[in-house]
This record gives structure tokens, sequence and C-alpha cells, in this order.
């Protein structure tokens, strides 16, 4: 009896010890998971973003926002392989940023875990965060940027400003001690890319002829069609980073799709309404107003909070984009700031009002008995607005310092970017 019980001991110990069993090891279920995740979010902005906001540009500009798009994702890539990561998730200096110790990756390899997933396929999926990000703030100022000033802004803009925001929020900062809740991206992506394609495209200043020539979008089918595609990727967007296949990663899933149905649904209403025609241009830009919107929040609300946020990203992307953005006058070219910053912000709240602790335990919000919540909202999302606008702002200066100029010539934004500088046209035109 004895010897059988120290072989079954022997044997669970062994068992134990095994690299399969051990509770450090790979999850190979929540590692695919990531994988294929990772592999969504990497789509959405050389294809879907990339088509969402050719389609809405002026078809003399729609291979240029494809190329500043496209380049975007590359040099974000690199950026974030070579230093970022670190500056966002290395060892927190003073609540504000990492350290260098992973610079190169330094450190990482093949055996290195974050959590149940290796750390190689964390920092992949944290890096097609910092590629779409930084790709939102050309929707602020097609038609007008230099396309070499923006490769140098895009380099300088994922180290100064999109680092620092993550860490904040991700890395073990200042806003993650303070307990702010942003899921999926809510700060760190669309108020920090919104605020910075607002002031951006202040800087750079009006489109020629904007507000008396009218400018139509090269094609609302390419728009929608990159609209359906960044929510299929949205659900790696949100979904993925619980950075686990289980029960959370399936709720933020179901609220994603139900918040971008919705204020799919309410932007075509109150358009409907309005405007006395739903446009399927409408509908894709509410579904994407629902998207941002339920980022923050997919991973702590349940499905009421989520129609509710939808309806209200819909209601508000609309007001802001058809109307109050004209009182304003500012000229922010496919909405970046309306859709993405609004909505963003909205967001941000909401999930300050409905964190519901039965979804998620590390979020309480407002309406379940929490109100040092929403305050602690606001503050992220004032922490996250003020410093990504003067960040953007000496970005913008170190750029013009070094190139002279961020807007295009007179004469090459009458003809177009396309032919202007790169020799090539989206369209046959059939005369």
């Amino acid at each position: 009896m004895i010897h059988k019980s120290l072989w079954r001991s022997a044997l669970f110990l062994l068992l134990c010890a095994s690299p399969a069993l051990a509770s450090d090891s790979i999850n190979s279920g929540d590692t695919a998971w990531m994988i294929v995740s990772t592999a969504l979010v990497m789509m959405m902005t050389p294809a879907g973003l990339a088509l969402f906001y050719g389609g809405l540009a002026r078809y003399k500009n729609l291979l240029n926002t494809y190329a500043m798009t496209f380049a975007a994702y590359c040099i974000a890539s690199v950026v974030w392989v070579v230093w970022g990561f670190s500056l966002a998730f290395g060892p927190d200096k003073a609540g504000i940023i990492g350290g260098l110790n992973y610079f190169l990756l330094d450190g990482i390899g093949v055996t290195s875990m974050q959590g149940s997933i290796p750390q190689y396929v964390f920092l992949l999926f944290q890096m097609t965060f910092a590629c779409i990000t930084l790709a939102l703030v050309i929707g602020s100022v097609v038609d007008r940027l230099k396309f070499s000033s923006w490769l140098l802004f895009s380099l300088l803009w994922v180290t100064v400003v999109y680092c620092p925001v993550a860490h904040w929020a991700w890395g073990g900062g200042w806003m993650s001690k303070l307990g702010a809740l942003d899921f999926a991206g809510g700060t760190v992506v669309h108020i920090n890319a919104g605020v910075a394609g607002l002031v951006l495209a202040l800087v750079l200043g009006k489109r020629i002829g904007y507000g008396r020539e009218a400018m139509f979008p090269s094609s609302v089918t390419l728009a929608a069609l990159g609209a359906a595609l960044l929510w299929f990727g949205w659900f790696g967007f949100n979904a993925g980073s619980q950075l686990a296949a289980d029960g959370i990663a399936g709720s933020a899933f179901l609220v994603t799709n139900t918040s971008a149905a919705i204020g799919a649904l309410t932007w075509m209403c109150v358009e409907w309404s309005n405007e006395k025609k739903p446009t399927l241009l409408g509908m894709a830009s509410g579904a994407v107003a629902g998207l941002v919107a339920i980022t923050p929040a997919a991973g702590f609300v349940g499905l009421g909070a989520s129609l509710i946020i939808g309806m209200g990203a819909g209601f508000l992307g609309f007001i802001f984009v058809t109307k109050l953005k004209h009182r304003f006058g500012y000229d922010d070219s496919l909405d970046a700031f309306g859709v993405h910053g609004i909505c963003g912000i909205w967001g941000a709240l909401a999930t300050g009002l409905f964190a519901n602790p039965a979804v998620n335990s590390l979020g309480t919000g407002l309406f379940y008995g929490n109100p040092k919540q929403l305050w602690i909202q606001f503050l992220s999302i004032i922490g996250t607005a003020g410093y990504s606008a003067v960040a953007t702002l000496i970005v913008i200066g170190i750029v013009r310092l070094l190139t002279g100029s961020l807007r295009i010539d007179a004469e090459s934004e009458r003809m177009g970017l396309d032919g202007a500088f790169h020799g090539e046209r989206g369209f046959e035109i059939q005369l």
C-alpha cells in the first residue's frame, strides 16, 4: 500500500513539473486565439483603414491616403520592435515611461512568457495597436500633408506620444495605478489619435476650396468595404485584449458587435430624420463610431450597456460630424476627431458608468456602486488629451524644423498627390 502511494506521489510531482501542465506554461488555446487576434488587428490598418480612408478621400488623393496608411503600419512596426515596446512595457519609470531594458527586444526569447502566452505574441499584438493609432491620425489631414513630413512625423509621434500613453494605461504607469479602465484603447488609441489629428489639422489649415467646393469621396463602396473589414478586425482588437480565450473575451466579442450594429442603425435613423435620406456612408460611419465607443468598455460591460453605448456613439458622431464641426470651422478631412476623439471620450466615460463587476471583477462603475470610477475616467481623458495635444505640437515643431514645411504646395494640392507625388492614379477616368 505504501509502495503504491509512493508511486502515485512521484507521478503527481512529475506531472506538476511537466511543461505541459505547469502553471507558467504556454496555454495553446490562449496562444492560438492571440495569434489570430493579432492577425485580425494587423489587417485593420493596411487593409480596413486604408480602404475606409482611401474611399473617403477625393479621387485624386486616394492612393496617397492609402500609401500614408501603409507607410504608417511599416514605420510603427519597426519602431515598436526596436525601442517602442520597451518604452511602453519596460520597467516603470516614475509612472511616466518604461525603461529601455527591452531595446531591440533584448532579454525576450522563445521561452519568455506574458501570462499564458509567449511574450513575442503579446508584443506583436500590442504592436498592431501602435500601428493603427498612428494611422488614424491621417484621417484629419488627407489632401494636404507632405508624404515626407508624414514619414518623419510617424517615427517621432509613435515614440514621443503613443508609447508613453500606452505605458500609462497598460504598462504600469500612473493611469493604471490610479485605477483607470481602458480595456482595449479608448484613451490610448482613439482619444490619443483623435486629439493629435485635430491639432495637426489646425496647424496645417484648411484645404484649398474647403467650404466653397464640393469634396466628394472617391468611392463610397471602398469606404463601406473598409468599414466592414474594420468591424471584422475589431473582434480581435477588443476580444483579444483579454489575452485569453475565456468568458470575458466572449462577452467582449458580443458587446463589440452589438455596439457597432446599434451605432450604425442610430446614425442611419438620425440622418434619415434630419437629411431625409439614409446613406450607406452614414451607416458605415455609425458602425465605426459604435466600435470606437465600446472599445474601452468591451471587457467590463454587459449587453444592455453596449446598446446604450452604441446608440450614444451613433448620435454623438452624427451631430458632431455633420453639425458642430462646421460651426467650429476647422477642416478635419475625414472626421478622425469627430468619430474617434468624441466617441472615444464618450466610451471612456461610459465605462465609468456601466462597468459591471458581474462581467469583470476588475471594474465597477457608477451604476454599480462606485462613483469614484467616473472621476478616474475623467482624469484619464484629460491627461491623455492634454498630453497628446502638447506632445503632438512638439513633434510638429521638430518636423517643421527638419523639413521646412508639413504642407504640400498649392499646385500639387490642386492637382492631387496621386499624380503630383506618386505618379499614379486610383481610377482610370474616361473622357
